[in-house]
């Protein structure tokens, strides 16, 4: 045995290492095909750099029905991984481990998935794969291995040419008839982190039962090794351009409700910038295209894995947007929009009724368009007393209930989902299979128009969906949150309040006069690495064995633990099991608790609502109650965390 192996096993017996793994370590090295990996787990030992071993390596990256997400750039970089690049360059090659996302996982990944695909398509020809990615560190190189492993094994890749967002992706995966899709990204993590996240024939993230199956099929392989088929027997490489951008684009124009707004000379004015990501590929010809006045941030339109003008490429961070503020204040803009680089999340900002420019949240930003959407489409007429029950509005579980109170009001109905918008895409595919054969014809070759009178007449007519992480989806042609389209809606509300002599604020105060102020809170713990996910997850054990009963002040009186089954939606579908706990207090305030899927953090929701009138009093009185019932909440974790 050589010394360094030798040292992994002294560490072990040390208690500096776990078993866990050490044991990893050799799965790894016996299964890698990378030209540097045991050079850079040896620098790693040579430093006894134990923590940063036990972080890479103390579990193996699942693939969940997310996919993959992890690090793929290590807190130490070693000189292996660094290759011929400089300090500043990006390494030349992702950082070694069963817990980061390296080529080691990325084929695994991708093998279990076409093996899965082959084993149940039932097809004519080949099936086929859409291929996506972003702007992140190694995603192009990802994005081409994956489109290697399906040729090789006789699947059929449409890969895009350059960076794209994540709702394109979804969007070719219909429109081509494609049998499933990937998406390399880490959407709006740090740059450090890329990821794989997979797609089925319906155009949305993948659930059961072929979830189960491409999980078990992935979890199976402990390398990354396969033989290809003989060349007679491959797939094709068609390669994806500006022709689908061209078909995407032309569809988005739908999303536009009124475009006789934009007949007017005087035009909101928007600041877009992109992050140094995907969404400037459509949402700045899109916007123009359509007639609004668009002005960009010049030092975030590069696509730069770095993110290099930001901390966190996250537009819902006050911080990630700051440059788009400037921008606003100096040309004074009507609203700054942020999306973040694989452009399924968007972030905003607007000018409050002082001429300041202000952040709002997801729940702000979801709950004015869902209300402005609503309330035009009955004004257009789409929208009846007679077709309004066939309406409705998909949500999650732990966004506003604004929307709700909205949905009532205008006699259309709500469903709630668990986290993810891979449960709204549920919802569409149900919504859509509902529709008589006889009646739909080839669904996705309907024009917005057709395909709404037909779900009003035979199913239900989906108006708006969103989650309050800055997720939103106006129409089902796309089965993904969409950034772009979400630019599209927001531009268009902004567009509404100039027609209407106020503000986006203006429009916002007004629908809490009449609904209520409701305020909502979003807070994290993070605690990365492998420690950090034993403390995770003994927190999410420690509320699910002893909820809370009564918290600053308030009677618990109603506690859901979503992690212990049973629960049914208001269509009377089962919710799936998740770590989610939903506690009331009597006194109206409500705060849910869920560990995050995709980062290492337990999250934490609080929600708050004034009675219907004054705006400035409802706000400040539920900003206190809920900055409170933070204080309590926070004191009460790390009291269970010990």
């Amino acid at each position: 045995m050589s010394e360094w192996k030798s040292l992994l096993d002294q560490a072990v017996t040390d208690g500096d290492l776990s078993a866990d793994s050490r044991k990893n370590i050799d799965l790894y090295l016996s299964g890698t095909s990378s030209p540097v990996g045991g050079a850079a787990v040896q620098e790693l030992v040579e430093q006894k750099a134990w923590q940063e071993i036990d972080d890479r390596f103390f579990k193996t990256l699942a693939f969940g029905t997310g996919g993959l997400r992890g690090r793929t750039v290590g807190r130490i970089i070693t000189k292996a991984e660094q290759g011929e690049g400089g300090p500043l360059e990006r390494p030349e090659h992702p950082c070694a481990g069963t817990a980061t996302m390296n080529f080691f996982n990325l084929k695994r990944a991708m093998l279990g998935m076409v093996t899965y695909l082959l084993k149940t398509w039932s097809g004519e020809g080949r099936p086929s794969i859409v291929i996506g990615h972003d702007t992140r560190h190694f995603s192009r190189d990802f994005a081409e291995t994956c489109a290697k492993v399906c040729t090789d094994l006789g699947v059929d890749a449409y890969l895009f040419e350059g960076p794209r967002a994540t709702p394109e992706i979804s969007f070719a995966i219909r429109e081509l008839r494609a049998d499933a899709g990937v998406c390399l990204t880490a959407s709006h993590n740090p740059a450090h982190d890329n990821g794989f996240k997979a797609y089925f024939s319906l155009g949305s993230q993948i659930v059961e039962p072929a979830a189960s199956g491409i999980i078990g099929e992935v979890n199976a392989l402990s390398n990354e090794s396969y033989d290809a088929k003989p060349e007679a027997e491959q797939g094709k490489l068609i390669v994806l351009a500006e022709e689908m951008d061209r078909t995407y684009m032309d569809r988005l124009r739908s999303v536009l409700l009124q475009p006789s707004l934009l007949e007017s000379d005087e035009k909101a004015k928007i600041v877009y910038t992109n992050l140094h990501g995907t969404g400037g590929v459509i949402i700045v010809p899109m916007l123009r295209e359509l007639g609004f006045e668009v002005l960009t941030v010049p030092e975030q339109d590069a696509p730069d894995g770095r993110f290099p003008t930001v901390e966190s490429p996250n537009p819902e961070n006050a911080p990630a947007l700051a440059m788009g503020v400037a921008l606003a204040e100096k040309e004074d803009a009507d609203a700054v929009i942020g999306t973040d680089p694989d452009c399924d999340r968007m972030g905003v900002a607007i000018k409050n009724e002082a001429g300041e420019m202000e952040l709002l949240t997801g729940n702000q930003i979801g709950s004015l368009i869902g209300w402005y959407r609503v309330k035009t489409m009955f004004d257009l007429g789409w929208l009846t007393e007679s077709n309004r029950s066939r309406a409705v509005l998909v949500k999650t579980l732990v966004t506003t209930e604004l929307q709700a109170k909205i949905a009532a009001k205008y006699g259309i109905s709500v469903v709630n989902t668990l986290t993810g918008f891979k449960f709204i895409g549920e919802k569409l595919a149900k919504y859509e299979a509902a529709i008589p054969a006889d009646k739909k014809g080839d669904y996705r070759s309907l024009s917005e128009e057709e395909s709404r009178k037909i779900r009003l007449e035979y199913s239900k007519f989906f108006v708006f969906g969103g989650e309050e992480s800055y997720g939103y989806l106006g129409s089902d042609f796309v089965r993904d949150k969409d950034g772009n389209a979400s630019a599209v809606m927001f531009a268009e509300l902004a567009a509404y309040a100039t027609s209407q002599g106020t503000t986006i604020a203006g429009l916002r105060d007004q629908v809490w006069e009449e609904y209520g102020v409701h305020l909502e809170l979003g807070k994290s713990i993070v605690m990365e690495g492998s420690a950090g996910a034993q403390k995770i997850a003994a927190l999410v054990e420690s509320y699910s064995s002893n909820p809370p009963t009564e918290i600053d002040g308030g009677k618990c009186i109603s506690v859901k633990d979503y992690a212990k089954g049973g629960f049914y939606d208001e269509e009377g579908d089962e919710i799936p099991a998740a770590d989610m706990l939903f506690v009331e207090l009597d006194d109206g305030r409500r705060f849910a608790v869920r560990p995050s899927g995709t980062e290492p953090k337990i999250k934490y929701y609080l929600f708050g609502e004034s009675a219907p009138g004054d705006v400035a009093a409802g706000r400040a009185s539920v900003t206190a109650a809920l900055d409170s019932l933070w204080a309590a909440v926070e004191k009460d974790a790390y009291e269970r965390m010990g």
